[in-house]
C-alpha cells in the first residue's frame, strides 16, 4: 500500500520515508514483471497507427497511448494527478470532477519554470527495451507453439492476441515505474534542505557532475541491487501443487579436462561416456552432470539489469534536474541565507531541519 501524502503524522521529505516508499515500489514492480512477462511482446500494441479501430475514431497513436489516455482521463477526473507525487503520460486531461485536496507545500518550483516530467523518456524506453526483454520467454514459446502447428518464419513470433491484458499491465507498470524515478526529487530536496551549503556552489555553477556525486550513494545502490536480487528469486519462483518450488534439470560442467584439442584430449575422451562430455568454445572437454534448479517466472538479473542500468541512472538524473533549477527565482539575498546553512562540506547523517515553504 502506498503511502498517503494526507497522513501528517510524518514528515514527507524524511529519508526514511523515502526509503520505505521506494522499498514497496520494488514490490509493485517485481511483480508487474512477473505479470507482464507471462503475455508474448504482441509488438503491434506499440505500433502507431497498427489498429484501424482507433486511426477511424482520429486517434493516431498506438494502442498503448490510447490504454493510457482513457485510463488517465478517468484518473484525473477523480484527482490522481493534483498530488505531488504522481505524473501522467498522457496531455490534455481533464480536471477533476471533485474538489482539490489541500497538500502540503513539499517541492519547490518557480512560477515560470515548466514541472519536470521524464514520462516520455520511460515510455519510450520501455516499449523499445524493457517489454522485448521481460517478455523474453513468453515470446519463444509462442513461437515454438507456431512451429508445432506448421506456422514458420517471421509468422512464428506474431502476437498472441492478448492486446488488453498486456496494456493494462504496461500501464500498471509504466506509472510505478514513473513514481519510483520522480521520487527522485524528494531525495533531492531532503538532501538539500539538510545541508544547503553544500550544494548551492554547484548549483549555481550548473555542474551536475558534482551535483551527481552529492547525492550519490554506491554502497546504498549496491544494497538496493542486492535487495531486488533477493526479492525476484522469492517471488518469481514458481511454486507448484505441493507448495514447493519447482524443479527443472539443468546441465553444469562438473569436470574441465583440457584448454587444447589434442591426442590426450581424445585419450580423456574414450576414458568418458559419450553423453557425458561436451566441448567448449575454446575446445576444452567438460563432463556434465544433470543436478536440478528452481525454475522462476522471471528472469533475475533482467531485474536488476531493469534497475542498474536503467531505473537508477533516470532517477539520477531527475534528482540533478531538479537541484539545478532548485535557486530559480530566489534574490540574491536568499541564496547568500542558504549558503550560511549546513557544512559546505557534507557528513554523512547530518539532521535535516523542519521542512519550510520556499518561494
Amino acid at each position: 500500500m502506498q503511502q498517503n501524502f494526507m497522513d501528517t503524522r510524518e514528515d514527507p521529505l524524511s529519508l526514511d520515508r523515502i526509503r520505505n516508499v521506494l522499498i514497496r515500489l520494488e514490490d509493485t514492480i517485481i511483480f508487474g514483471i512477473i505479470e507482464r512477462a507471462q503475455f508474448a511482446l504482441n509488438a503491434r500494441i506499440y505500433q502507431r497507427g497498427a489498429f484501424k479501430e482507433l486511426t477511424d475514431t482520429g486517434f493516431d497513436g498506438s494502442w498503448l497511448e490510447w490504454f493510457l489516455k482513457e485510463i488517465e482521463t478517468f484518473h484525473a477526473k477523480a484527482r490522481r494527478y493534483t498530488s505531488p507525487d504522481e505524473y501522467p503520460f498522457s496531455k490534455d486531461l481533464p480536471p477533476p470532477l471533485l474538489p482539490p485536496l489541500s497538500f502540503p507545500k513539499i517541492l519547490y518550483q518557480h512560477p515560470n519554470c515548466v514541472d519536470l516530467n521524464v514520462n516520455p523518456s520511460i515510455l519510450s524506453f520501455y516499449t523499445r527495451t524493457v517489454v522485448p526483454r521481460i517478455t523474453h520467454r513468453a515470446t519463444l514459446e509462442l513461437a515454438a507453439r507456431n512451429r508445432a502447428k506448421g506456422i514458420t518464419g517471421d509468422a512464428e513470433y506474431e502476437d498472441d492476441g492478448n492486446y488488453g491484458s498486456a496494456a493494462t499491465l504496461d500501464v500498471e507498470l509504466l506509472q510505478a515505474i514513473s513514481k519510483r524515478v520522480h521520487y527522485g526529487k524528494f531525495v533531492s530536496e531532503s538532501k538539500f534542505q539538510s545541508n544547503p551549503a553544500a550544494f548551492v556552489p554547484h548549483i549555481l555553477r550548473k555542474d551536475r557532475n558534482a551535483l551527481g556525486d552529492l547525492i550519490t550513494k554506491p554502497a546504498v545502490e549496491r544494497a538496493v541491487l542486492n535487495r531486488l536480487g533477493k526479492k525476484a528469486s522469492h517471488y518469481g519462483a514458481d511454486i507448484g501443487m505441493d507448495g514447493e518450488v519447482k524443479k527443472s534439470p539443468k546441465t553444469i560442467p562438473r569436470r574441465r579436462m583440457s584448454a587444447t584439442r589434442s591426442p590426450q584430449v581424445d585419450t580423456q575422451a574414450r576414458d568418458l561416456p559419450k553423453t557425458d562430455l561436451a566441448l567448449s568454445s575454446d575446445g576444452t572437454l567438460v563432463e556434465e552432470s544433470e543436478e536440478e534448479h528452481s525454475e522462476w517466472k522471471i528472469d533475475v538479473e533482467e531485474v536488476k539489469h531493469l534497475y542498474e542500468k536503467w531505473i537508477i541512472p533516470l532517477t539520477k538524473e531527475v534528482e540533478v534536474e531538479y537541484l539545478i533549477h532548485r535557486l530559480d527565482g530566489l534574490t540574491e539575498e536568499q541564496i547568500n541565507a542558504l549558503r550560511q546553512q549546513g557544512d559546505a562540506q557534507p557528513t554523512e547523517g547530518a539532521s535535516r531541519p523542519p521542512t519550510t515553504t520556499t518561494s
